[in-house]
C-alpha cells in the first residue's frame, strides 16, 4: 500500500469520526423526468445536475453506512409489471374451435335509416320507368364502357374498331393510382386517366347490368373494457339483405347497401365474444357491430395476424425451384 492510500484511508476514518449521529436524508428516490431531476420526497425540480446533488435532505435520521440491498425488491417490482404487461397486450391467441355454428347478430335499424331507404325505393321506381321507356339504340357520342377506353360511338364503323381497354380495376393506395391488371403506378390523376389500355377487344357502348356490385367499403374500430365496437360506413344498408353471423373467434359480415352494392368480408377476431350478446347497430350513414367480449381485457388489435409460413417450408421450396430451373 503505497503513501497515497494511506493518506485517503486516514482521511475517511477522520471524517466519519467527525460527522454528527443524525443528519439529513431522503427516504424516497431521486426521480428524472423530462429534463427534470429531483426526489420523490419533496419534489423541489431543477433542470441542473450541481443544484440537484447540492440540495439538502428533507427528513432527519441517523446515518446509514452499508447500502440496503434493495435487488430483490427491484426484481419482484419488474416481475409484477411484466405480468401486467402480459395480462394486458399479450393475450394468449384464442383457440379455434372446428366447425363451430355461426349465428346471426341482432339488427336494430334506426329510424334514420327507414326514412331514408323509403326516399330511396321512391327514386328507384321513377328511374326504373324512365329506363323503361328509353330504347336499344346507341347514340351518336357515346363513350365506350370499358376502363380506360376513350373513344366515342361514331357509326356502325365505330363497332368494328379494335378496343384497348383495361381489364381490371383502378386502385387507389397511398397517393398512388393505377391499375390492378398492369399496375403502372402514378401519383397524378390525368396521368393515371391516359394512361392506354392493356388489353385488346371490342367496344362496349352499354353498361352491363350485372346486379350486385362488389366493392370495398371503408370500416374502422375501438374497444371499451366489455365491447368492441366496428363502425362500417355504408350508406343505406338494406337490413333485408344484409346479416352479420359470428361465433366465438370468426365474424362474417355481408352488407347490402345503395340498392346495388355489395361489401363482404371475414375476419378473425384476435379475442373471444359472445356472439349471443353482440348486435348490429344498423344508421343511415353506418353500420355499428357491437360485440360482447368473453372476458373483459385490452385486444391488442382486432384482427389476428396471418400466420407466418415456416422457415425450413420456405428452404425447402427454394431448393425445388433450382432444381425445376435446372
Amino acid at each position: 500500500m503505497n503513501v497515497f492510500t494511506l493518506n485517503r484511508a486516514r482521511k475517511t476514518i477522520l471524517m466519519f469520526l467527525a460527522m454528527p449521529l443524525k443528519t439529513h436524508l431522503r427516504l424516497l428516490q431521486p426521480i428524472f423526468h423530462e429534463g427534470m431531476k429531483y426526489w420523490s420526497c419533496c419534489k423541489r425540480k431543477t433542470s441542473d445536475f450541481n443544484t440537484f446533488l447540492s440540495q439538502e435532505g428533507c427528513t432527519q435520521g441517523k446515518h446509514q453506512w452499508k447500502r440496503k440491498d434493495t435487488h430483490h425488491i427491484t426484481l419482484i417490482f419488474f416481475h409484477i409489471l411484466s405480468n401486467k404487461k402480459k395480462s394486458l397486450f399479450t393475450q394468449p391467441k384464442p383457440t379455434l374451435i372446428p366447425d363451430e355454428p355461426f349465428s346471426s347478430l341482432q339488427q336494430k335499424i334506426s329510424p334514420s335509416l327507414e326514412q331514408a331507404l323509403e326516399k330511396l325505393k321512391l327514386t328507384q321506381e321513377n328511374a326504373q320507368e324512365i329506363k323503361e321507356e328509353d330504347s336499344d339504340e346507341i347514340k351518336i357520342g357515346t363513350s365506350c364502357k370499358n376502363g380506360g377506353c376513350s373513344k366515342t360511338f361514331s357509326g356502325p364503323a365505330s363497332d368494328e374498331e379494335t378496343c384497348l381497354y383495361h381489364a381490371g380495376v383502378p386502385i387507389f393506395h397511398e397517393g398512388m393510382k393505377y391499375w390492378s391488371c398492369c399496375k403502372r403506378k402514378t401519383s397524378d390523376f390525368n396521368t393515371f386517366l391516359s394512361q392506354e389500355g392493356c388489353t385488346q377487344g371490342k367496344h362496349q357502348w352499354k353498361r352491363k347490368d350485372t346486379g350486385k356490385k362488389v366493392v370495398p367499403c371503408r370500416f374502422d374500430w375501438h374497444q371499451t373494457g366489455s365491447q368492441v365496437i366496428i363502425s362500417i360506413y355504408a350508406k343505406n344498408s338494406v337490413p333485408e339483405l344484409s346479416s352479420v353471423e359470428g361465433n366465438s373467434t370468426v365474424l362474417k359480415i355481408h352488407i347490402i347497401f345503395e340498392g346495388e352494392k355489395e361489401f363482404e368480408h371475414q375476419i378473425s377476431l384476435w379475442g373471444v365474444i359472445d356472439a349471443s350478446r353482440s348486435l348490429v347497430n344498423m344508421m343511415a350513414t353506418k353500420i355499428e357491430v357491437v360485440l360482447k367480449k368473453a372476458e373483459p381485457m385490452s385486444w391488442a388489435r382486432l384482427d389476428l395476424p396471418p400466420v407466418a409460413p415456416p422457415k425450413g417450408d420456405k428452404k425447402e421450396k427454394d431448393v425445388d425451384s433450382e432444381d425445376e430451373c435446372d
